[in-house]
């Protein structure tokens, strides 16, 4: 059984849980089915002196779940329109998060009852419909696109994705090797000056 990732997971440095956010499954529950998708494209977003993160301009009514713990859905608007997910990391009162920005092979799958009631999700039931992870395959690229595809909102702002059964995030045992993970500068930053080049993008390219 693939089980939710709990809080000691997303309670360490920002850059480590980003690298290991790449290749684990992002569920959501939604009107009967599970929305599934691989994580294939992360961002880092670390404390009040990153000139790129929400928390550079302080501790505001906006950014106050990234100063709360670990684990939690930050969930913001971007022009007007478009929603963003990001988990929030480290230790409580240190704002960090990481954006998640896309995803590959996801897929809409019938709930499946299990009997611990604890969010653990069968992996054969996934793998069967999901097949070998692809970029190029069903991939909602970009964080816009990817929240409307899975039904992601304000309303999940502050949601504990460590206990909860709306939005959550498991491990399936996709093994990605630290030689497989690009790095990159962050898209859309460029207001932050010296950090919009810093290479806190993180994506799995496409299997050859």
């Amino acid at each position: 059984m693939a089980k939710q990732l709990k809080r000691a997971f997303f309670a360490r440095d920002t850059h480590i849980v980003a690298k290991e956010l790449l290749g684990k499954l992002l569920v959501r529950r939604w009107r009967g089915n599970f929305l599934a998708g691989r994580v294939n494209e992360v961002e880092s977003y670390v404390g009040e002196n990153d000139l790129a993160c929400h928390a550079a301009k302080g501790r505001t009514k906006r950014t106050e779940v990234m100063f709360g713990e670990a684990g939690h859905a930050y969930v913001y608007l971007v022009y007007g329109m478009y929603c963003c997910l990001n988990v929030v990391t480290q230790e409580p009162g240190f704002p960090a998060a990481v954006l998640v920005r896309g995803l590959m092979s996801w897929n809409v799958l019938p709930a499946i009852a299990n009997e611990s009631g604890d969010n653990s999700i069968s992996f054969s039931a996934f793998t069967q419909k999901m097949g070998e992870a692809n970029v190029g395959q069903t991939a909602l690229n970009g964080p816009g696109k990817l929240c409307r595809a899975m039904h992601i909102s304000k309303a999940q702002n502050g949601e504990d994705l460590t206990i909860s059964n709306k939005l959550w995030l498991i491990d399936g045992g996709y093994g990605v090797g630290r030689d497989r993970i690009l790095a990159t500068p962050r898209i859309g930053v460029e207001y932050a000056g010296k950090d919009a080049l810093l290479p806190w993008r993180y994506l799995l390219p496409p299997r050859s």
